[in-house]
């Protein structure tokens, strides 16, 4: 079984997201959304809302499973026996951090990376963009799906 591990804060969960999961889908028999937990980090959404816009916005996908995890995503990967990590990238910036975490990936275990380029009309949307956005009082609702919902 291919299984792919697409990992994230996903605070919240985008449009850019959305695109890269529909995507990606399509190249794996499972993928497996997993929200890192950080302890250290401040997030809008709780954990339990981030499952659940991810896990509403997907409900009708059997392929698609979502989970939280702590720790290295090299060993969450192991743990689940997931053999690929999927990452979007935006720009050239993102892949060249994503590129150094991949190189580190592999040299830790023999798990592949698999890139997406976000869809043109999506590349300039991130979690922290949509967060400004929100804290601001702006409409949020064309950067996000529709189960992410302010309350």
């Amino acid at each position: 079984m291919r299984r792919a591990l697409f990992p994230g804060s996903f605070d919240p969960l985008t449009l850019g997201h959305y695109d890269i999961i529909k995507r990606g889908v399509t190249l794996f028999d499972e993928l497996v959304i997993a929200i890192g937990i950080n302890a250290d980090k401040n997030y809008m959404f709780s954990l339990e809302e981030r499952v659940s816009f991810i896990q509403k916005a997907f409900a009708d996908e059997p392929k698609i499973k979502v989970t939280t995890y702590k720790g290295m995503t090299v060993d969450f990967c192991k743990k689940i026996d997931a053999t690929f990590i999927l990452r979007g990238l935006r720009n050239p910036a993102d892949f060249e951090f994503e590129k150094a975490i991949a190189h580190t990936n592999r040299k830790l275990s023999e798990i592949e990376t698999v890139f997406l380029l976000t869809s043109s009309g999506k590349s300039y949307i991130s979690s922290s963009i949509v967060r400004d956005v929100i804290r601001n009082g702006g409409d949020y609702t064309g950067l996000v799906p529709e189960t992410v919902v302010v309350k």
